[in-house]
């Protein structure tokens, strides 16, 4: 793809991103609205200071920009201190994380140097694959779909390792797939774009699905971003509609949340490419132990 298509359609995917995000954002402030006539808003007002919101979901994000994930340790703050009700947990952890998951799309996009085919056809996939995906993971035995996920994980830490440590040629440098990497890697995102409809999350597995096809690490973070944030829009959109979350934890975590990423980015924007591999190490191993002792455990795992 030459240099004229890449100036084309990278302005479209951030227009796209922000028109979407733009009628998010609406529809969330016509329902603030209507709530805060109601009874129950008095009630939900009651949980949590705003600066409680806006300080943890800023180190929330701040961990979820670097790979990490923001769903899994936002649950075990939001049930701990009482924040948010089971009920309403999962669209809270979607509407409260949507602006800062689409600021990170966004910057990522125009920070990044990455091919755009590649990134186009990763996004698209994974969308694809969590939009049919309903359908698909009924059919899964969901904890052996995590052991297995770990064990793949498990795989690529260890050539990481490998490589890192200087036992294999270290590689790692593309900014896009060609051939039949491409097309691995545009079916690979399709399959965890699926797996999400299950708790499966992408952001640690796109990784590893980057780093095992020889792309620069730091490319898989457009790309994982940019997945999730059309996707989540969305999703985000239904749950306020359905009035299945907490209006108070979604306003400032929000707020908050993109204090964190633009930190975050600034951060990982001056790693050198050894340091930033070895995070990816700890967030690998990080989420295949979750994974794993999930599937052991039989109880959901909730990690973006």
């Amino acid at each position: 793809m030459n240099k004229g298509n890449i100036i084309t359609i990278v302005p479209i995917i951030l227009l796209l991103l922000i028109s979407f995000e733009g009628i998010f954002i609406i529809t969330y402030i016509k329902d603030y609205i209507l709530y805060k006539k109601t009874p129950e808003s008095s009630t939900e007002e009651l949980a949590g200071a705003p600066i409680v919101f806006v300080i943890s979901s800023a180190i929330i994000n701040f961990f979820d920009t670097l790979g990490l994930g923001s769903f899994a340790i936002a649950t075990i703050f939001f049930r701990h201190f009482k924040l948010v009700t089971d009920k309403k947990l999962p669209g809270t952890l979607n509407t409260a994380f949507t602006l800062p998951i689409m600021m990170q799309a966004l910057l990522f996009i125009i920070e990044v140097k990455v091919d755009i085919l590649t990134l186009v056809l990763m996004i698209a996939s994974a969308t694809l694959g969590a939009t049919i995906g309903a359908g698909i993971v009924a059919k899964l035995d969901e904890n052996k779909v995590r052991l297995y996920m770990s064990l793949a994980l498990t795989l690529v830490i260890i050539l990481i390792l490998c490589k890192q440590l200087n036992i294999l040629p270290k590689g790692g440098d593309q900014l896009g797939l060609t051939g039949l990497n491409l097309v691995i890697g545009v079916f690979g995102n399709f399959v965890l774009g699926v797996l999400m409809t299950i708790g499966v999350g992408l952001y640690a597995p796109c990784l590893a699905l980057v780093y095992s096809l020889g792309m620069n690490p730091l490319v898989a973070f457009p790309i994982m971003m940019g997945s999730c944030a059309f996707l989540m829009i969305p999703a985000s959109i239904r749950f306020i509609k359905a009035g299945a979350y907490n209006r108070k934890a979604t306003l400032w975590s929000a707020l908050g949340g993109v204090i964190g990423v633009y930190i975050a980015v600034s951060f990982v924007k001056i790693l050198s490419l050894y340091i930033l591999t070895w995070g990816i190490v700890v967030i690998l191993s990080y989420t295949a132990i979750s994974m794993f002792l999930a599937s052991q455990n039989h109880k959901q795992i909730i990690i973006k």
